[in-house]
């Protein structure tokens, strides 16, 4: 085995980067985008092969890892949860063990960060979280190469998440800390972020209850759907905490007059944002959808072809 291998680089959080090291991921992103753009031939990952496991499915995820690494001349394996089956056969770190020797990354979309990082201990190549309940940080990366693109540097900033504490509420507390803006909030009363995250955070994050409140002065607003996969059948008693924190134009108008909205997507309107919102002039969804690709070219870059 290579001594490289064996210490191969992870991206399983956010704050896996350092802070200069994130700022440089999303300039190259935006330099692969526009690359992308003028037609250039760019294959750094050629003959380089990539296994995308899913245990929770996706539209965005799987057709931007698929097609980043297409563009960047390497190779896409996609698994489905019939086709791998990770800990309900074969143990997690035998998996790890076995694909890792057959490619050289491994992107993971499933339920429990622990799983992840079980994997994540026994692959020799790098592994990326394509979402997990907890964490979303490939989708930030997205979401921050479209605010440096739309309105420049985050930092300093005020950025409020209106909804659940969820995976990209958790994403956006770590980001929060990596690009040192401030981050507010608003969520129903029993639906806080996970505690530690929060004392890690420091100052530059608060919870609020109130949408227009948390809103006021920000210079993005982002939000997602009140029920993620695995909690529909919550969906009543969430609709019913949820309703006062849809994502309207007087929340947008308690925000500063530049101020960009933002969803991961799927959106449901109606509910967790106003279609008056999501497909008004402030709205950058469609952007921040395609930076999922060049965001995560910049990554694959990175985790595969390191600079030397």
């Amino acid at each position: 085995m290579h001594a490289q291998e064996t210490h191969c680089r992870h991206f399983l959080k956010l704050t896996d980067l350092g802070p200069a090291e994130a700022k440089a991921l999303i300039a190259r992103a935006i330099e692969l985008k526009r690359r992308h753009k003028a037609g250039e031939d760019h294959r750094p990952l050629a003959h380089r092969t990539l296994a995308m496991i899913f245990e929770k499915s996706s539209t965005r995820t799987r057709v931007s890892f698929e097609a980043g690494m297409t563009q960047l001349g390497g190779h896409a394996i996609f698994l489905s949860a019939r086709d791998t089956q990770l800990g309900r056969g074969e143990p997690i770190e035998d998996s790890a063990r076995v694909i890792s020797r057959m490619v050289d990354a491994v992107m993971i979309r499933t339920f429990d960060q622990a799983t992840v990082e079980r994997f994540a201990a026994h692959s020799q190549v790098p592994v990326i979280n394509g979402l997990t309940d907890y964490l979303h940080p490939c989708q930030l990366l997205a979401d921050l190469q479209t605010f440096v693109e739309h309105r420049g540097d985050i930092r300093g900033k005020r950025v409020t998440w209106i909804g659940d504490g969820n995976n990209m509420c958790h994403s956006f507390m770590e980001a929060a800390q990596l690009f040192d803006f401030e981050l507010r909030v608003a969520c129903p009363q029993g639906y806080e972020p996970d505690a530690g995250l929060l004392a890690a955070c420091g100052n530059r994050c608060s919870i609020l209850h109130d949408p227009i409140e948390a809103a006021s002065g920000a210079h993005l607003v982002a939000t997602d759907v009140w029920a993620s996969m695995g909690q529909e059948e919550e969906q009543a008693r969430r609709l019913a905490a949820f309703t006062p924190f849809q994502v309207t134009d007087a929340v947008m108008a308690s925000a500063a007059t530049d101020a960009l909205f933002m969803h991961c997507l799927p959106a449901h309107r109606g509910e967790e944002v106003a279609a008056s919102v999501i497909d008004g002039p402030q709205s950058v969804v469609w952007d921040e959808a395609e930076n999922r690709l060049h965001a995560q070219k910049a990554l694959l870059e990175l985790l595969i072809n390191p600079p030397r």
